[in-house]
């Protein structure tokens, strides 16, 4: 797979090149990027990406060149975001996926010339990431689908419990929930699991017998980095 640039974006994104500074975290909900991207950057002394960075661009974007972006940020109904079928969601989130590593790129070029280390929580898919970045510069962690999908609400965030009260309110809550339920199957499935899992990049998997500073040694250790809080 080509490093996928829309229409007319191509001069702003240019040619695959390899970050230096930059280490990518992907992979599945639940597996832990956001706090190993946090945890590193502070114990690297570097700049922490967390997850929808890209946001801060998302006011200056054209509605044709990035549809799937602008669409929740020209919404005019919520309903309609939790109404939609399995199919129109998992088409959205593949679509926000390329328009994302768009963005991202554009923002990584930038910070990696600043010269500290960049811990990102990225969407940039592993073919896209196998052309811009070395493989210890990318690490896939992974939780079980299930977890991904039976503990999607059980976060405190702002945004997911928004979306849980949309479904409530619905006339058919349960039938709503179900429906809803089915979205982030299509995302979190066996089929895009093992398609992390087999990318040939260090992988971490979820372990609640792990601690979060075990993981933090682990996820060091996999990116060559130094554990004296000094970067490479």
């Amino acid at each position: 797979m080509g490093l996928f640039v829309p229409a007319g974006r191509r001069g702003s994104v240019g040619e695959a090149v390899k970050f230096k500074n930059v280490y990518f975290i992907n992979g599945t909900a639940y597996a832990g990027k956001s706090t190993m991207v946090k945890l590193l950057a502070e114990a690297c002394g570097g700049i922490a990406c967390q997850e929808n960075y890209h946001d801060a661009l998302l006011g200056q974007l054209s509605r044709d060149e990035f549809p799937c972006l602008t669409y929740s940020r020209d919404l005019k109904d919520w309903r309609e975001f939790v109404r939609r079928s399995p199919g129109e969601y998992e088409a959205w989130i593949t679509g926000c996926i390329r328009e994302c590593t768009v963005l991202e790129l554009q923002i990584l070029r930038r910070l990696d010339r600043e010269g500290r280390p960049v811990f990102v929580d990225t969407n940039i898919p592993v073919e896209v990431l196998k052309e811009v970045s070395d493989r210890d510069h990318v690490l896939i962690m992974l939780a079980d689908p299930e977890i991904s999908v039976n503990r999607f609400f059980d976060r405190p965030d702002r945004e997911k419990q928004f979306l849980y009260r949309l479904l409530q309110e619905e006339d058919n809550a349960g039938q709503a929930m179900e429906n809803f339920r089915q979205c982030l199957k299509r995302i979190n499935s066996e089929e895009n699991y093992r398609k992390f899992l087999n990318s040939g990049f260090p992988v971490i998997l979820r372990d609640e017998r792990r601690s979060v500073q075990q993981t933090l040694r682990l996820a060091q250790r996999l990116f060559k980095l130094p554990q004296d809080g000094a970067a490479r």
